[in-house]
C-alpha cells in the first residue's frame, strides 16, 4: 500500500502522518508512507485544502481526520 500525506508541514499534517503510522502498525499493514510538501505536486491531486490523505494515488480524505477515521479508511482500502 502506498500512502501519501499532502500538506505543507502544519501541525494537522503532522498529526495525520502520525495517525497513519499508528493505524498501519495496529492493523499490521505494510505501507510506504510519504509526506508530500511541494505545492505544485499537491495541486496535481486537485486538493484545495490540506492535509489530504492519498492511498494508492486516490484522494480518500481531506482536512482534520482523527485516528478512528484514518484507521477505518485504511481498513476499507
Amino acid at each position: 500500500m502506498n500512502i501519501k500525506i499532502l500538506g505543507g508541514g502544519c501541525p494537522k499534517c503532522i498529526i495525520l502522518y502520525n495517525n497513519v503510522q499508528s493505524a498501519c502498525r495496529e492493523l499490521e499493514i505494510e505501507a510506504t508512507i510519504e509526506k508530500v510538501q511541494d505545492f505544485e505536486e499537491i495541486s496535481l491531486y486537485g486538493v484545495l485544502s490540506t492535509p489530504a490523505l492519498v492511498i494508492n494515488e486516490k484522494v480518500v480524505g481531506t482536512g482534520n481526520l482523527n485516528y478512528r477515521t484514518v484507521k477505518q479508511i485504511i481498513e476499507n482500502v
